[in-house]
């Protein structure tokens, strides 16, 4: 038969307390070449998925112990886990089809079955679970190709950009001024290709978990005045006005500090990608930086308990986002309409290195009436 062949190497666990149960599916898989595993409840039946992942599971409900529900659950709850379709099989009229499918099963059948339609859902579910396999293992290549080739990308574009210096600081002959001009503009788009490529290197680094955060204390006041000191000639050039407002007690030495735990470096690029972005879409005001504590009940299980924050807020001026560009704002590769928006990847990895410091980032705007963009990271 046709699908016999597709699905022959297809591996099927069965789960149930019944020897003759276990005996009959496994006579009606093994027929259409179908691998066959068998666990008698549902403990050995997860020890046995852990170990090795099947390609599909079938499974009893009603069993002593562990019943199907609470097996699909746990398995479901398993983030180390890959997609396994599961059908669940039920002698029982009062089995809830809605409690198995709420639980995350994704098919069910009641006993005494016909061989036909048992071997129809099979071969249903087996297709689904080759179709979002095949579609991860792509997914998987796509990144992984990106991700080699923007780290080949980088070595060009840093050899392009120290010869562009040399030839602008005529290293090897005299220049024209229009020739500088020429090689100003040729620098700064080196810059931005440049830019664009390592930060698709760090978005991939983040997604495929290579990104490690060296987590020490940092002041976040003492980054953010880095970064003004950076982008004061820009804006003084579009004659923007750069505040930076911090809220915060003098510790015993007088000094204002905005010390968090976490990886600077990481933390200095949300912070210059905000401003930068503040600077990009605002033509005429102000930006302010404001940086503060902020302490609230945090309810858990265990009751309510004090938690601190430390909230960095950008709000500019500047020409506001749309709903629907909000909408998509820290998704991947959401360019928004704005003339001046770039790829999408910057906020997108800001939204990832907050998160993984265990904070937030949120964004307030208006057409016309500027944006406000707050961070807030545990303290």
């Amino acid at each position: 038969m046709p699908h016999a062949q597709m699905t022959r190497t297809s591996r099927v666990l069965a789960v149930d307390d019944t020897p003759d149960n276990l005996f009959l599916i496994e006579a009606i898989l093994g027929d259409e070449g179908y691998e066959v595993n068998l666990s008698k409840d549902g403990t050995e039946a997860l020890a046995e998925i852990k170990k090795s992942p099947p390609d599909l599971i079938l499974l009893d409900i009603m069993m002593p112990g562990m019943d199907g529900y609470e097996v699909t659950r746990r398995i479901r709850q398993n983030p180390t886990l890959p997609y396994i379709p599961i059908l669940l099989i039920t002698a029982h009229e009062q089995s809830s089809v809605v409690e198995g499918l709420d639980a995350g099963a994704d098919d069910f059948i009641r006993k005494p079955f016909d061989t036909d339609e048992l071997l129809a859902r099979v071969r249903s579910l087996l297709r689904l679970k080759h179709s979002i396999d095949e579609r991860e293992a792509m997914a998987r290549q796509r990144e992984d190709f990106v991700s080699r080739l923007t780290h080949d990308l980088r070595t060009p574009l840093v050899a392009a950009d120290r010869m562009l210096h040399l030839f602008q600081d005529e290293t090897f002959c005299p220049i024209s001024l229009d020739m500088k001009e020429a090689i100003e503009a040729m620098i700064r788009s080196n810059h931005n290709l440049l830019q664009m490529v390592n930060t698709l290197l760090e978005v991939y680094r983040h997604e495929a978990g290579q990104k490690k955060l060296t987590f020490a204390p940092c002041d976040l006041h003492e980054i953010a005045h880095e970064i003004f000191q950076e982008l004061q000639p820009l804006a003084q050039e579009k004659g923007i006005d750069l505040q930076l407002v911090t809220k915060l007690e003098p510790n015993s030495s007088g000094k204002k500090e905005a010390v968090v735990l976490g990886d600077r470096l990481e933390l200095r690029r949300v912070l210059m990608n905000l401003i930068g972005n503040a600077l990009k879409f605002t033509d005429t005001g102000t930006i302010h930086v404001r940086i503060y504590e902020h302490s609230e009940n945090y309810v858990s299980q265990v009751g309510a308990k004090p938690m601190s924050w430390m909230v960095l807020e950008v709000e500019d001026t500047g020409s506001g986002i749309s709903q629907e560009d909000k909408a998509n704002l820290f998704k991947r590769f959401r360019k928004g309409k704005h003339k001046r928006a770039d790829s999408g990847l910057g906020l997108y990895l800001s939204r990832c290195i907050v998160e993984g410091h265990g904070g937030t980032i949120q964004a307030e705007s208006e057409l016309g009436k500027g944006s406000l963009f707050t961070v807030r990271l545990p303290m």
